[in-house]
């Protein structure tokens, strides 16, 4: 059994170190997306100072210029997207550079429509290595689900969606459905990382890249837009947590299905009867093919 929710996707592109253009310019397309009514609204990695820690790892003396423009969790702009959850009614899910004490984390951040911070993770697995002495850049050391409004969720940033093990991880402390904001690669090796994540776990993802957006559910591609400052809308439906309860349901619709097609099947074996002999081979073959047919659409059916 599952849950539909709408979702959407921002393809925003941010200006680097412009933390105030950034946070405008994201909270005008939060905007325009709540327009339809979304549950989730999903923003790329690093938004808010433009993902500048690059820049850092090319010229080290702009380290303390990251840690200027980093927000602590319960800082200023943190508390204004909390404020646009609680009045757009949606829930936010982005990415920023997080000071914690004199270190720094490339974060990814769940706000539920009451404008709490469900849960955040940071980013474990980064394309350019890590040092220890990169205080600039800290090494995420955890990977944990967390309860939001539309169900148990996990997040993921970037670099971390190439990998089976942390969404399976994820999936595995519960999740059931996935978040990544990312700034990266949008080549087709890419999409089918992210896809192949879905389909392993069986849960839907939602991925917005800067310049990319994509939304999978069931393990096919429901939504997907290539470019900078995009919005995309769509519909993921996510999987109900095992339990008795949603067993029993399920159960008793399957057997309600299963009454009408049992009915059915009897009352076409039934007419069969009446053919005269020297069809009666013919017709049956062609009866059984069909039963075939429905055998195969009636395994798909009860989602």
């Amino acid at each position: 059994m599952y849950r539909s929710v709408k979702v959407a996707a921002l393809s925003i592109k941010p200006i680097k170190w412009n933390k105030a253009a950034n946070a405008d310019k994201l909270e005008a397309f939060v905007a325009a997306a709540a327009r339809e009514k979304p549950h989730v609204i999903v923003a790329p990695e690093g938004i808010l100072e433009g993902y500048v820690v690059t820049d850092v790892l090319l010229d080290a003396r702009l380290a303390e210029s990251m840690f200027a423009i980093a927000e602590p969790i319960d800082g200023p702009y943190v508390q204004r997207f909390q404020r646009l959850a609680r009045a757009s009614k949606a829930c936010l899910c982005f990415g920023f550079a997080e000071k914690v004490d004199r270190q720094i984390f490339n974060c990814a951040i769940f706000i539920g429509a009451d404008g709490e911070i469900c849960g955040r993770h940071h980013k474990t697995m980064f394309r350019e290595g890590h040092h220890p002495s990169w205080t600039f850049n800290g090494s995420g050391e955890t990977l944990r689900a967390f309860d939001t409004p539309v169900g148990r969720a996990g997040l993921l940033i970037c670099q971390e969606r190439w990998y089976s093990v942390p969404a399976h991880t994820l999936v595995l402390d519960g999740a059931q459905v996935l978040f990544i904001p990312s700034y990266g690669s949008k080549r087709r090796a890419q999409n089918l990382a992210v896809l192949g994540r879905a389909r392993e776990n069986g849960v839907p993802i939602v991925e917005a890249n800067v310049g990319l957006n994509l939304i999978i559910s069931k393990g096919e591609v429901v939504a997907y837009q290539w470019g900078n400052d995009q919005i995309t809308h769509g519909v993921i439906d996510i999987p109900q947590r095992p339990s008795p309860e949603a067993a029993r349901r399920l159960e008793e619709q399957f057997l309600a299905w299963r009454d009408l097609e049992m009915l059915k099947r009897y009352e076409q074996a039934d007419a069969l009867n009446d053919v005269p002999d020297q069809d009666l081979a013919r017709r049956c073959e062609e009866e059984f093919l069909r039963w075939q047919d429905r055998r195969r659409r009636a395994c798909r059916r009860p989602d």
